[in-house]
């Protein structure tokens, strides 16, 4: 992908690259131990623990444990909690110090809690709590809307002093100035991005749907609309009452889940006063280590059973990726003498890349007022507005503007970010990383108004061409922001035959995207291959094909296109096509009475149709990944041959569409099942037929079947259903080895069935050997283990019908790499 968006993973990949292998800084005052209660000698978990007058601290974890190291220390650390009188200790300085510190509590007297007998009266009271927890969520409430004041911040951490020394790093000297230590993990750390945001909320439960109208957003060093609208409260957000807390691709067991007595245990602890209400502190830790859980307490409301107040931090032995520590906070004020609405919210992530090493942190904080319940939806939100309304002026507003919104007044450090990352920006060795970054994770290498790419195409080798050599490009950002011209030559020492190719993408509009595309290209081309199969001229695909490649054909195709989206999440286009498909030794063009041709002209017009409701976008300037949407989404095609336009002979209509749809099943990972079908209408040769997605490699393809060879199955009506579940470790977190693994369990299932018509069967063209109909089911199935070293799944598939088919395989072992959390 080639936008801006990638320029806050640059910031911090730039940094990691070059700290990772460094050794701790001297002259470090470090303090450790364990705090206490003075009279029953247990434990305080989340107690605060930081030197005085200063910035510096943590916070005790489970098991009332706690370090923290400084190289600016002051004489003394102070440890308090809430219901227990504060407690100070001297420290000295430049050395290791190690406490047991004894907290002494304030005398509260408990409300009478009335429970049955043997009954614990945490349990009780964890009862009232989900009996009002409908009353209390505002997920109830019919309407209502707020504004809210949104900043995020990341930092890399585990920044070493003596880095800045470094000859490499010189450029980079101003940037040791932000330098800090993190007070709940003692670490270090230097910010490198910061983003605020001002938006009007709004939410309906029935119908359901929520607006969020952004007026000002800022985000250092970008100034991209695409990515300013995550900058707001919509998709920073957390409910404490619902049963899941949604975290990263994970569902994170809540507190407050209907069946928590199944996953937590919990204390009551003391009362004590918020904002006048009287208010009981309830502890909850983890009864299983392994499971996605929390540790922490909340205040709850004693009369309402609503939550006042609550204080999180991820379980450690959670399986989730990347995450070292993740900690929120979350305050509520009442609103109209009738709920409890958040007035607060903070989250702190410290992220790990591996061991020893540098990573970073992630924060957000959320400040709403001005809650209105049972409000109404503005004019500008309804009908077809998207989920997120960003103008460009928002992302224009001033300092002046800023100055006088921000609810909460930002610090000397944080004003400093925006200038920070202007001077990184403007160093020759960050540009340079730049592009090497940008190398690595887009595939282009920019040169000026030039990207050389995709690199791993430069290099192939199949059965027709032998070795082959590709070079291609396109424009830049900085020739234009409305036109993309790209192109490419390739040439195989077998075959003796160069390829090439052109196109043009232009931006009509990025706002409503709409766009025009017009290619060509005269190349080899695997037909039958899934649109997100590895492409046939990818190193990899060499590597790791498990058949030669001979199935190729030369193929000359023009193509217009123009897509229009209507809506968010809803699209349309109109395609032109025309291709001259030649004959191979393989894909043979033979006819029943012993004549051939040697290539295939066809024409013609595809309509389409996309439907993802809520689905969101990270945009470039010409490209756009798709983040997924809760709802499913729908792919609709209309495909109509031209017959006797450019020397197509063919006149025909294929139906075809999908429904791909991803099923949360907390605490049971998630369910993604995909539903295809299509029809051909008319008598078409056998290159026109649906081809269905083999694959031919030892790379895990999740979009074809695995275990099928390329031509080896054809339809011209056919139903197909992809099963996959993953359960995020849900069986092998209970064992102990397989728990400090990791691993994940994966299993899945694949179902084709389709039909021939006989005119079909007998087209114009024979069948090439291996070539037939799918009258009864195909199967095939799997299991697998994902999250090796965090990035690899290996799956174990078996193919379960047609096992007497030539040259296929009964069993597979198939590897992919990929991202998750």
């Amino acid at each position: 992908m080639r936008n801006r968006f990638s320029t806050l993973l640059k910031h911090f990949i730039l940094i990691l690259i070059y700290t990772a292998p460094l050794l701790s800084s001297a002259q470090i005052t470090r303090v450790k131990g364990k705090v206490i209660d003075a009279n029953t000698k247990e434990a305080l978990p989340f107690c605060n623990v930081s030197f005085i007058k200063s910035t510096v601290g943590t916070i005790t974890d489970q098991n009332g444990v706690f370090s923290i190291d400084a190289k600016m220390a002051t004489d003394s650390i102070s440890a308090q909690y809430v219901g227990y009188n504060r407690k100070s200790v001297p420290v000295t300085k430049h050395t290791i110090n190690t406490f047991t510190i004894e907290l002494t509590p304030i005398n509260y007297t408990l409300q009478e809690v009335v429970v049955r007998p043997g009954e614990n009266p945490a349990h009780a009271f964890f009862k009232k709590i989900i009996a009002n927890k409908d009353r209390n969520n505002i997920a109830s409430i019919p309407s209502y809307s707020y504004n809210a004041y949104t900043k995020m911040q990341i930092d890399v951490n585990n920044i070493k002093n003596e880095l800045k020394d470094k000859k490499l790093l010189k450029q980079f000297k101003f940037i040791f100035d932000y330098l800090d230590t993190n007070k709940m993990t003692g670490k270090t750390y230097i910010p490198i991005l910061i983003s605020e945001s001002l938006s009007d909320y709004y939410h309906s439960s029935s119908p359901q749907k929520e607006k969020e109208v952004i007026k000002a957003s800022k985000t250092s060093g970008i100034d991209n609309k695409s990515i300013a609208q995550f900058t707001g409260r919509m998709y920073q957000n957390i409910n404490i009452y619902d049963n899941f807390i949604d975290f990263f691709d994970q569902g994170l067991i809540s507190p407050l889940n209907s069946n928590g007595l199944s996953y937590y245990k919990y204390y009551l602890q003391d009362t004590a006063y918020i904002d006048g209400k009287q208010c009981i502190r309830m502890n909850f830790v983890p009864k299983r280590k392994q499971e996605p859980t929390f540790t922490g307490e909340m205040w709850v409301h004693d009369t309402t059973y609503a939550v006042v107040k609550v204080v999180l931090q991820l379980n450690k032995g959670a399986n989730i990726n990347w995450v070292n520590a993740m900690a929120a906070e979350q305050v509520f004020q009442p609103v109209n003498d009738s709920v409890w609405f958040p007035k607060s919210s903070s989250l702190f992530i410290d992220f790990k890349i591996t061991k020893g090493t540098v990573g970073f942190f992630g924060r957000n904080t959320s400040v709403i007022s001005n809650v209105n319940l049972n409000a109404e939806f503005p004019d500008s939100t309804k009908k077809n507005a998207p989920s997120v309304i960003l103008s460009d002026e928002a992302i224009k507003k001033d300092t002046s503007y800023w100055a006088q919104n921000r609810p909460v007044e930002l610090t000397t450090q944080e004003k400093g970010i925006y200038t920070m990352v202007d001077r990184v920006k403007e160093v020759p060795l960050f540009k340079t990383a730049t592009n090497i970054t940008n190398l690595l994770i887009n595939y282009y290498y920019p040169i000026g108004y030039f990207e050389y790419g995709p690199y791993y195409q430069t290099y192939s080798n199949n059965r027709i061409e032998g070795d082959r050599i590709k070079l291609g490009g396109r424009t830049s950002n900085k020739f234009s922001k409305n036109v993309m011209v790209g192109g490419f030559a390739a040439y195989g020492f077998k075959d003796e035959k160069f390829k090439y190719g052109g196109d043009v993408l232009y931006m009509f509009s990025k706002e409503p995207r709409v766009t025009g595309y017009a290619s060509y290209k005269k190349d080899m081309d695997q037909m039958g291959l899934s649109p997100f199969s590895l492409a046939e001229d990818n190193i990899l695909t060499s590597v790791l094909r498990r058949n030669p490649n001979y199935k190729l054909n030369l193929i000359e195709q023009t193509k217009l296109k123009f897509d229009y989206e209507w809506s968010p999440g809803i699209s349309s286009g109109i395609e032109v096509n025309h291709k001259d498909i030649n004959a191979s030794d393989f894909v043979t063009m033979k006819r029943a009475d012993g004549t051939s041709s040697t290539h295939m002209p066809v024409t013609n017009v595809v309509l389409s149709t996309r439907i993802g409701k809520g689905e969101r976008f990270v945009a470039g300037e010409f490209e756009r990944i798709s983040l997924g949407s809760d709802n499913p989404i729908i792919n609709v095609n209309a495909t109509f041959g031209l017959k006797n336009v450019l020397g197509s002979k063919y006149s025909y209509t294929m139906l075809d569409a999908n429904y791909v749809h991803k099923v949360p099943l907390n605490p049971f990972g998630y369910l993604r099942y995909i539903i295809e079908g299509g029809k051909i209408f008319g008598t078409v040769p056998y290159p026109l037929l649906k081809l269905h997605e083999g694959n031919e490699t030892y790379a895990l393809n999740k979009f074809s079947f695995n275990m099928m060879n390329y031509y080896e199955f054809a339809s011209d009506q056919w139903v197909s259903l992809t099963l996959e579940h993953h359960f995020n470790g849900f069986f092998l977190n209970h064992i102990p080895l397989m728990r400090k693994l990791k691993w994940r369990e994966v299993a899945y299932g694949k179902g084709l069935i389709g039909s021939l018509s006989n005119a079909n069967k007998s087209g114009e063209f024979a069948f090439p050997d291996g070539l037939s109909d799918v009258r009864k089911p195909y199967y095939e199935v799997g299991v697998g283990v994902e999250n090796i070293f965090k990035i690899i799944r290996i799956d174990a598939i078996w193919r379960l019908s047609y096992l007497d088919n030539p040259n296929i395989d009964k069993f597979g072992i198939r590897a992919g790499l990929q991202i998750i959390f």
